[in-house]
């Protein structure tokens, strides 16, 4: 006797599966925290977690308004700015259009989280890679809001604000310019690449809410992996090493260098946070001011994420490079001392 199963009787039948999305485990961790808030309160009162999480908060607090700025651009550039559009103003030249990109980053109040969905959006729109990394990196860095805040933060230091705009002006163009050079279409993710339609006029806001969406979860999701990472480095460095770096300024650099990375500030807030460190030189503060910007530990997530892992292993470690380089370049060329 043979059994045949619903499924064998019925092919066109499909058995559905239960799948478990994203959604059912963040209403399954707030059910559990609220729940179990009284021990949660008691298992996690600890000044080390007190600390990061007070970090984990402000980063995600700090660079949210400016990525959620920039997933609006991001979807408004693919919704309403035709290929076209973009390929008439950008010169044919990729050098030439590196320039422009450079100095189009002062239009952009945002910070890097801002930049990212930009630019892979500007790369959607056909606009060639070097120039809308040369976007990427500006745009956090040069922008009236950033050179502002280093004004208020540094009181009667204007070579500070100077120093901070042609350092970070200068690593956006050279990574243009070097990627111009030396850079490899695969190494950058295929989805990011790919050449977006030419939008219908009905469907404009449609495609505007669907990209900005799409664009804030994939970008939000690495901006809060960054942000742990940062507030766990926060938490293993202690401040009182800071008091050794007064008199030492090649170690100052190197290690203001590293903490730009690892600490992740916004760019908006990071020059309050370097000119708090009264005890060293102004040259260490302005590498930290210039590399921030240009590469950090959720600006890496955020690429990773939006252009691949390949492109951001190559990419991530020469903008250090190339960003320390012109901190210091810029630094002694304006007398920052």
């Amino acid at each position: 006797m043979n059994i045949v199963s619903d499924t064998e009787a019925e092919p066109g039948r499909r058995t559905r599966r239960f799948r478990i999305s994203s959604v059912e485990v963040l209403c399954a961790i707030l059910l559990i925290a609220v729940l179990a808030q009284s021990r949660l309160q008691q298992v996690f009162d600890v000044p080390a977690l007190r600390t990061g999480s007070t970090v984990f908060v402000a980063v995600c607090v700090q660079a949210l308004p400016f990525l959620v700025l920039g997933v609006l651009i991001s979807g408004a550039i693919a919704a309403f700015v035709p290929a076209r559009v973009l390929e008439k103003v950008l010169p044919r030249r990729a050098g030439a259009a590196v320039g422009v990109a450079g100095l189009a980053g002062v239009a952009l109040p945002g910070c890097e989280c801002a930049s990212v969905p930009v630019a892979r959006r500007l790369m959607g729109q056909g606009v060639a890679p070097a120039a809308a990394l040369t976007f990427l990196l500006a745009a956090p860095a040069v922008n009236p809001v950033v050179l502002v805040a280093t004004a208020v933060a540094f009181p009667g230091r204007p070579e500070m604000v100077v120093a901070r705009f042609a350092g970070s002006l200068a690593t956006a163009m050279a990574m243009g310019w070097l990627w111009a050079r030396w850079g490899k279409l695969e190494w950058i993710a295929s989805h990011a690449l790919r050449r977006l339609p030419e939008v219908a006029g009905g469907q404009r806001w449609r495609v505007f809410a669907e990209t900005a969406r799409t664009d804030l979860v994939e970008a939000g999701g690495f901006l809060v992996l960054g942000a742990l990472i940062s507030s766990a480095l926060n938490v293993l460095v202690p401040a009182k090493w800071f008091g050794v770096l007064g008199g030492q300024l090649v170690l100052g650099v190197v290690v203001m260098a590293v903490l730009a990375v690892v600490l992740a500030l916004c760019s908006e807030a990071d020059a309050f946070v370097a000119a708090s460190l009264t005890a060293l030189p102004l040259l260490p503060k302005l590498v930290f001011l210039v590399v921030g910007p240009a590469i950090d530990v959720k600006l890496f997530a955020l690429q990773a994420g939006t252009f691949g892992r390949s492109f951001a292993v190559r990419f991530a470690p020469a903008t250090f490079v190339v960003a320390v380089a012109c901190a210091l370049g810029a630094g002694f060329l304006v007398g920052v001392a």
